[in-house]
């Protein structure tokens, strides 16, 4: 299985910790963000990996270099203007493609997307099962829990718009209206994707996966939510988070 590591933000939200380092080297209990979600993703089955870079780019490289891949075929994608998470996707989608030189590739096998400063307990191989058995276009962890943006979902578990701030909901479904009941959840940063749904990535520059996301959920494309209610999740967006999944790795709320 092959994945994709988000790692190019500028991490200003983690300063000082960011100061001198890109936020994927940030360290808790002496491992970096960027080997833990290498070890979990190498735990599910993944051996091919990609991850993009902008801010120390090349400390991240020597890293990679001096760890040599933590044993697995990692690329990196080095993006010189920040594309977001749509347009460093796109800008991957060579990484993902079928290799006809090997017999066991059939270019379909979905694969994983998987923020850095994401720490979670979340079961990729169960979620990775349901995107196949629901044959989905993409399928998003996500959990009922306070966030600043929200995504909305129908019964079916179908992506039909989003919700931030004070504004009204904007949905993209047409078979479901304001005044229906949506399911309104917060995305957790991973995703299971297939490829096919590259092609269909018609914006450019830079951009949030997310507008491609409702686009294609408002041609009923199948953008699927996966419920993570039960795992540990925790953004590592910030020094007080960082530190308390110190603590709780400590104390293991949570074990790696």
């Amino acid at each position: 299985m092959k994945a994709m590591i988000l790692a190019a933000g500028l991490g200003t939200r983690l300063r000082p910790l960011t100061d001198d380092r890109p936020k994927a080297l940030v360290e808790i209990d002496g491992r970096t963000l960027l080997e833990m979600t290498l070890s979990r993703l190498r735990s599910v089955g993944v051996s091919e990996v990609i991850i993009n870079v902008h801010h120390f780019a090349d400390m991240i490289v020597e890293y990679l270099k001096t760890n040599d891949n933590f044993g697995m075929h990692i690329e990196v994608s080095r993006e010189e203007a920040l594309l977001d998470t749509g347009g460093g996707l796109k800008k991957a989608a060579h990484f993902f493609v079928e290799d006809s030189s090997r017999p066991d590739s059939s270019g379909e096998e979905p694969f994983i997307v998987h923020n850095v400063d994401v720490l979670s307990t979340i079961d990729l191989r169960r979620m990775v099962q349901f995107h196949n058995d629901s044959h989905a276009l993409a399928t998003l962890a996500v959990q009922g829990r306070k966030t600043s943006r929200y995504l909305l979902f129908d019964d079916h578990l179908q992506l039909c718009g989003r919700w931030a701030g004070p504004v009204e909901p904007e949905f993209v479904r047409p078979a479901l209206r304001p005044h229906q009941q949506a399911q309104v959840l917060a995305f957790s940063g991973i995703h299971i994707i297939s490829p096919r749904l590259l092609t269909m990535m018609t914006e450019d520059g830079a951009f949030s996966i997310i507008t491609s996301y409702l686009r294609l959920a408002a041609d009923v494309e199948k953008i699927l939510a996966f419920r993570a209610d039960e795992y540990y999740w925790r953004d590592l967006g910030n020094p007080e988070n960082v530190a308390q999944a110190a603590q709780d790795l400590k104390q293991r709320v949570i074990t790696l």
